[in-house]
């Protein structure tokens, strides 16, 4: 299946640009604001109240979506946009946030990150291709790279690994992407990545 993802930058204010990103569900004006559906609902609304609200992308997190409803319920329904019953373009993060904030007991090494779900305990494992995968198979529009999430007060140096880190993560994932063969199309008014 080929996607549509073009994004053009329209204008540049100094250092803010704005621009338009163009997906196969719909189009979407930078910057966006983005309702957050965490685990494919955003909370007290009805799809079609979402879409009065004139939003033009949805985003959801891949650490909720992991563990309820599930990849295997996902894919049931046909992906995260029938689930949900959403017309428009939708954003999954990698989840790096939510296993800093919410798993007690993590390990993060060059692999990806070992933790235990905050719902049941269970043993966990999120690595850069696995991240990937998982988005692209629940049929994200957009998708983020495996991040390492650091505390706001530590070092210089800890903050450097850690960037060096997400890094080499974002190496692997974009390895990972590129294996789906997707048909994605990055374009700016200065250069195609």
């Amino acid at each position: 299946m080929k996607k549509k993802f073009v994004f053009k930058k329209l204008k540049s204010f100094g250092n803010v640009r704005l621009g338009k990103i163009y997906t196969s569900k719909g189009n979407i004006d930078t910057p966006a604001f983005m309702p957050v559906g965490t685990i494919a609902n955003v909370k007290a609304m009805f799809p079609e109240n979402v879409l009065q609200t004139n939003s033009q992308i949805i985003l959801c997190n891949t650490y909720h979506l992991m563990l309820r409803p599930g990849e295997k319920i996902l894919k049931k329904f046909g992906g995260v946009h029938k689930f949900m019953n959403s017309k428009l373009p939708i954003l999954t993060d990698s989840g790096g946030y939510q296993i800093w904030s919410l798993a007690k007991l993590k390990k993060i090494e060059e692999k990806g990150i070992k933790f235990r779900s905050h719902i049941d305990g269970k043993l966990l494992y999120l690595t850069p291709e696995n991240c990937i995968k998982f988005q692209q198979d629940i049929g994200s529009d957009i998708i983020m790279v495996l991040d390492e999430c650091i505390d706001y007060n530590v070092t210089k140096i800890k903050a450097e690994k850690s960037l060096e880190l997400t890094l080499r993560w974002a190496k692997r994932c974009k390895k990972a992407f590129k294996k789906k063969k997707l048909s994605i199309v990055w374009y700016s008014s200065r250069c195609k990545i």
